[in-house]
């Protein structure tokens, strides 16, 4: 395909490109050049696309708010009055300073920009500001100034068992639509009841976002590379299971069923596998592993995302959700938020906490991840013009009944390349 130029963009798309229709070649460029990545502001983020903004739970009452972003735009999302859910640009029509520059909080009824005290309702609309008039009848704005023509940019919202979502696009179909049927089933199986926020916390990455979010859709990985899973056979490719991909690629689910491996209980060690280390590992405290039924289906882990950067997830009773921040062509933010539900025991409680230790930048289950992708960034900084190979389970991005598959990775970039028109 020919390199691509957009209006506004004085240098090309990519430094290559693509190489042939098959989704399973994806070149390295896409997670090296500029201007690829400044068009995937504009042909993902921007378009017709849902974004995850925060939770419900984090905004229960008016004024209650979070700031997040959408792609590289950051955004505040509030409960009005009327308890709808409004977001809108973080940046102050005056001078362009954030608005909020907190985490989240209680406003009150308005948002006051700190720089010159330039205020906002809680729909983003320009209410205030300060001096209008000048002193004395001298200075302040032109007369004719009209308020209503200077608001921030502001996203439709939506929400789906509790997550909040925002667009900017006015052509974005309704959520469960674009999420797919099999993938909003699975996701109402986590969040099938209120909610309560737990912690948070913001993990720097240093590689391109696409290749988390890669690994978080690569199914075939996670019981090679991380040793605590496959040791306590939390997950493992022998066990049951399979990945869900939603029909237009973009979304899946991918699940591990605890079940007896049968003959396949020594397939890890006879190919060698790093992550088998079967004996050579115990804990000192074994309470972490401690987990009850809860969803009724014996389904012990499952991860599900949806285009271009969200993922839920679900890990023996470590429950959470992950947003991905782009910073630049060879950073990106995690933002996580660890959450149980609001009717869970003292009990329930202490388990969860003590699960958290799985799952994070230093889980024993996910610190892997935080690195792996600055491996493949460094790994591939002079082969541009290369490509990986993503044929594990074929070429296609059907769902299918085993995690030994690229298929829902396949699914992203089918996604990805529509959005991009590559």
């Amino acid at each position: 395909m020919d390199v691509r130029h957009d209006e506004g963009l004085k240098e090309p798309v990519s430094s290559g490109i693509w190489p042939e229709e098959s989704l399973a070649r994806v070149p390295y460029w896409v997670y090296q050049d500029e201007a690829n990545y400044k068009r995937e502001m504009e042909r993902l983020f921007k378009a017709a696309t849902w974004n995850f903004v925060c939770l419900e739970a984090d905004i229960p009452d008016k004024g209650d708010y979070r700031t997040n972003h959408v792609g590289i735009m950051p955004v505040i999302a509030v409960r009005a009055a009327d308890g709808s859910i409004n977001c809108f640009e973080n940046r102050c029509s005056h001078r362009g300073a954030l608005i909020a520059f907190d985490d989240g909080g209680n406003v009150g009824n308005q948002f006051r920009c700190v720089y010159h005290s330039w205020s906002y309702d809680l729909s983003g609309n320009l209410r205030g500001i300060a001096f209008e008039r000048g002193i004395n009848g001298v200075g302040g704005m032109p007369k004719d100034f009209c308020r209503d023509d200077f608001s921030p940019r502001k996203l439709r919202t939506t929400t789906l068992a509790g997550l909040v979502f925002a667009t900017l696009s006015p052509d974005t179909p309704p959520i469960e639509e674009y999420i797919g049927s099999e993938v909003v089933g699975r996701l109402k199986r986590v969040l099938n009841r209120p909610i309560r926020v737990m912690g948070r916390f913001v993990q720097p990455l240093p590689n391109n976002w696409k290749l988390y979010v890669e690994n978080v859709k690569d199914t075939y990985h996670a019981s090679i590379l991380h040793t605590f899973l496959t040791t306590f056979r939390i997950s493992r490719l022998t066990q049951g299971g399979g990945v869900l991909v939603s029909p237009d690629g973009g979304n899946h689910a991918s699940y591990t069923i605890a079940m007896p491996e049968g003959a396949n209980a020594n397939a890890y060690k006879e190919q060698q596998i790093r992550s088998d280390q079967d004996g050579k590992f115990a804990l000192a405290d074994p309470s972490v592993l401690d987990s009850v039924e809860e969803f009724g289906d014996h389904i012990q882990l499952q991860i599900l995302s949806v285009f271009p950067g969200f993922i839920l997830q679900q890990i023996h009773n470590c429950l959470a959700v992950r947003h991905v921040v782009p910073r630049g062509v060879g950073k990106m933010d995690l933002v996580w938020t660890y959450f149980g539900f609001a009717d869970d025991t003292p009990e329930m409680n202490r388990r969860r906490l003590r699960q958290q230790n799985l799952v994070g930048p230093a889980g024993f289950i996910s610190m892997e991840d935080g690195c792996i992708g600055g491996f493949v960034q460094r790994g591939t900084a002079a082969a541009a013009d290369e490509v990986s190979v993503i044929e594990m389970g074929g070429s296609t991005t059907e769902s299918q009944a085993t995690r030994a598959t690229e298929a829902s990775v396949r699914g992203f970039w089918k996604a990805y390349r529509r959005y991009m028109g590559y």
